[in-house]
């Protein structure tokens, strides 16, 4: 798989290089965001996105805000975006995930999870991709979930969500008041077991709640998991 590295440290990116090349990834390293951009949309090759798996950001660099970096990069293109940065608050996570990236890591971050981030949001995709011939729309109230089109609209406006929030919400959606355990969320929406998965479901529902504008929506189920608890028309 290729790989952007988005990293203005020479010395943590050549050793995190290494490791990705260890893992057999193709690593490419832009140095600021500009370098990032340019990578993945060349200037003068039109609408024709480089072929990378998965964006890794760093949000501190030096020419601009790893944040308005990420929410460039949605605006070109689908490419996963995993941020990683030393702000750990829900806030900041939830800031960064409304911008489209995929994923959030903390550093210090241990390389198994990191690697182990990297391949839940590759499979993700490639299983995405595959199914996007799917039917059907679930109607809540005045919520509408379109699963060909992965399209969510809120009496009648288009809600954007990344597409960790959509899975996540058509998998509550589809079985209104039934609880979802947490592992069997994450089993099913980031494909893997790996428990370190868990605050980041907790960052997603609540991006879902504030998105939707229905903090009533998914129902915390203490020591279980959530439910979707259905609108009124």
């Amino acid at each position: 798989m290729r790989l952007l590295l988005v990293e203005d440290d020479n010395h943590v990116a050549a050793a995190l290089s290494a490791v990705l090349a260890r893992h057999g990834f193709d690593v490419t390293h832009a140095r600021n965001g500009e370098e990032a951009l340019q990578a993945l949309v060349p200037e003068g090759g039109g609408s024709e996105v480089a072929n990378f798996g998965v964006v890794l950001l760093d949000l501190g660099l030096p020419d601009q805000d790893g944040y308005e970096v990420c929410g460039k990069i949605r605006k070109r293109t689908s490419i996963p975006v995993i941020m990683v940065t030393a702000r750990s608050d829900v806030r900041s996570r939830i800031h960064g995930l409304n911008l489209g990236a995929d994923d959030y890591v903390v550093k210090p971050y241990d390389t198994g999870e990191l690697l182990a981030r990297i391949h839940a949001v590759s499979r993700r995709t490639v299983a995405e991709d595959a199914g996007a011939g799917g039917e059907g729309a679930l109607l809540l109230g005045p919520m509408r979930i379109e699963l060909p089109t992965r399209q969510v609209t809120v009496e009648g406006s288009v809600v954007q969500l990344t597409r960790k929030e959509f899975d996540l919400l058509a998998l509550l959606a589809q079985r209104p008041g039934v609880v979802f355990r947490r592992e069997q969320i994450i089993s099913e929406v980031w494909r893997t077991s790996w428990e370190g998965t868990g605050r980041t479901l907790e960052v997603h529902v609540a991006s879902l709640r504030a998105k939707l504008r229905m903090p009533a929506l998914i129902e915390t189920v203490r020591g279980v998991g959530y439910r979707l608890v259905a609108p009124a028309a």
